[in-house]
C-alpha cells in the first residue's frame, strides 16, 4: 500500500501547513450488508478551520461518534475519505496511520484513559515517551501553566478528583503540538463545576495556544464555548453555524 497520497491542502508558510486541517469528502458509513444494512454517514462534507473550537452535535445514533472516529483516522469509510494535515486518509498501510496519529492527533476521551500506575507529569510526557522524544521545555512549562496542576504532578490518577484527571488528559493530548485534538464528550463523567473547568482549558487551548479543537457533545452548554457548531442527524448535516464569541462574552 501507499504510505501517503499528498492532496493541495493550502500552501506551506515557513514550514506551518495553511488552509483546513480536517476535511471530509461525501463521507459514508455503512454497517452491515443488505437489508440489514443501516448508514450511520450519509454523504458528509466538511472543512474545519485552524485555530478554533468546532463542536458536533446530535442526538443518539445521528452520526457525530462515527464521524469524530473517521476524521481521527480510528475507522474507515465506506465511501468518500479523509484528509489530515494536508494528508489524504484511505489507502495509507495501518503503520503509517499509527505515524499520522501520532503526529498530528490528539485524543481526549470521557473517561480520561489515564494510566493508574503513572504519575499526572508521565501520563502527560506518555505520547512523547512513546515516540522517543523529549518535551520543548519552554512548551512543556507553558502547557503545565495553562492545564494548573504544577502541586498535583506527581500523584497518580487514583489520587485526582475527575476534573483534574480530565485537565492532565487535555495536557497529554496538546504535549505533542497535534494538528488537531478530538474531544469525545470530554465532559459527559464530571460535574458543572469540573465540566467548566475543563471547557475554559479547551478554550485556552484554542485562544493561547492556537490549538485546533473537534469536540463531540450531546450538551448546548459545552457547544456555547465552540466558534462553530455543526449538527447532524440521521448520518447528515443539517445545521453548521459560526457563533459569535466576542457577542457570547
Amino acid at each position: 500500500m501507499s504510505e501517503a497520497i499528498a492532496v493541495p491542502a493550502g500552501a506551506a508558510v515557513d514550514g506551518t501547513l495553511v488552509g483546513p486541517v480536517v476535511e471530509a469528502h461525501g463521507l459514508v458509513r455503512r454497517y452491515g450488508e443488505g437489508d440489514t444494512a443501516v448508514d450511520a454517514l450519509r454523504g458528509v462534507d466538511l472543512e474545519v478551520t485552524r485555530g478554533k473550537l468546532t463542536a458536533v452535535m446530535g442526538p443518539s445514533g445521528s452520526g457525530k461518534s462515527t464521524l469524530m472516529h473517521l476524521l481521527a483516522a480510528l475507522d474507515r469509510p465506506t465511501d468518500g475519505y479523509v484528509v489530515v494535515a494536508g494528508t489524504r486518509l484511505g489507502q495509507l498501510s495501518d503503520v503509517a496511520v499509527t505515524k499520522l496519529r501520532r503526529k498530528h492527533i490528539g485524543f481526549v476521551f470521557q473517561f480520561f484513559n489515564l494510566l493508574p500506575m503513572l504519575s499526572a507529569d508521565e501520563n502527560v510526557r506518555l505520547p512523547l515517551s512513546i515516540a522517543g522524544e523529549k518535551p520543548d521545555r519552554d512548551w512543556y512549562e507553558a502547557l503545565r501553566k495553562q492545564v494548573g496542576l504544577a502541586d498535583r504532578r506527581t500523584h497518580r490518577p487514583a489520587e485526582l478528583s475527575g476534573g483534574q484527571q480530565q485537565r492532565v488528559a487535555i495536557a497529554r493530548a496538546l504535549v505533542s503540538r497535534p494538528a488537531v485534538v478530538f474531544a469525545d464528550e470530554p465532559t459527559g463523567n464530571l460535574d458543572s463545576h469540573a465540566s467548566t473547568e475543563v471547557l475554559d482549558l479547551l478554550r485556552a487551548s484554542v485562544d493561547d495556544l492556537g490549538q485546533t479543537v473537534i469536540m463531540v457533545t450531546h450538551d448546548p452548554d459545552a457547544a456555547a464555548y465552540a466558534d462553530r457548531v455543526i449538527e447532524l442527524a440521521d448520518g447528515r448535516v443539517v445545521d453548521d453555524r459560526r457563533q459569535d464569541r466576542d457577542a457570547a462574552a
